[in-house]
């Protein structure tokens, strides 16, 4: 009798354990919440999660060394090379973060271009616990930020009284089922609005040409919200 008490008892809690994991991967995790845009001016975050770093960086410069021998550098981030100092904001997000993307300026789509791994798509592990217990800095050995599949968009806006054309860049995890978009190049849409998603754990990068007015507003560890953090003023 005890042993079929407890027979029903695993069966039932690998029945909750598996309906609970269900209703996270197919319900929670495509949960689209409101966001209302702050009043203040500024670029708000194009996604959900965790600031893991907050560059100035130099043309020709490294973003963050990843490990001894491999650095990141704007180019890797956005396949495209740097002639002006930028800067550069690189957000984790968890899976259990609202993965869908949102635009941090009033823009028209410059261009959507997706790039395929280099080698072959790599874990995010080593970000998400540094990340989870707070450990800096949260990028050490995360080769994915230069390995990995990715989706980069270049947005022509204005800010500050001046053109500003930035990119946001979409990195899919080793798991990631697609990173999806939703604009195409000329079509104009407003800062806070969803323009695109990534399945499953992620990050993007936010990659700005920097202007001595800039306000930066976060920092690495920082909690930020798509489409209503403000990241620079």
């Amino acid at each position: 009798m005890a042993s079929r008490r407890l027979m029903l008892g695993g069966l039932a809690a690998l029945a909750v354990s598996g309906g609970a994991y269900a209703y996270w991967r197919h319900v929670w995790f495509f949960r689209h919440p409101l966001r209302v845009p702050p009043a203040a001016e500024g670029l708000v975050s194009p996604a959900d999660g965790t600031v893991v770093y907050v560059k100035k960086v130099e043309p020709g410069a490294d973003v963050v060394v990843i490990k001894q021998g491999l650095a990141a550098t704007v180019r890797d981030l956005v396949r495209e090379d740097s002639v002006r100092t930028k800067l550069v904001i690189g957000i984790f997000m968890s899976p259990f973060d609202v993965h869908y993307n949102r635009v941090p300026l009033d823009a028209s789509v410059a261009f959507v271009r997706r790039y395929p791994s280099q080698g072959g798509n790599h874990h995010m592990g080593a970000m998400h616990w540094r990340t989870l217990l707070g450990i800096e800095p949260r990028y050490a050995g995360s080769t994915h930020i230069v390995q990995n599949e990715r989706t980069v968009t270049s947005f022509e806006g204005s800010f500050k009284g001046a053109p500003l054309r930035y990119y946001v860049v979409q990195i899919g995890a080793l798991t990631v089922n697609g990173i999806d978009s939703y604009v195409k190049p000329g079509q104009a849409i407003a800062r806070g609005e969803v323009y695109g998603m990534i399945r499953i754990g992620s990050q993007v990068d936010l990659v700005v040409p920097w202007d001595d007015r800039f306000e930066v507003g976060v920092s690495p560890g920082d909690r930020v919200r798509a489409g209503e953090t403000i990241l620079v003023r």
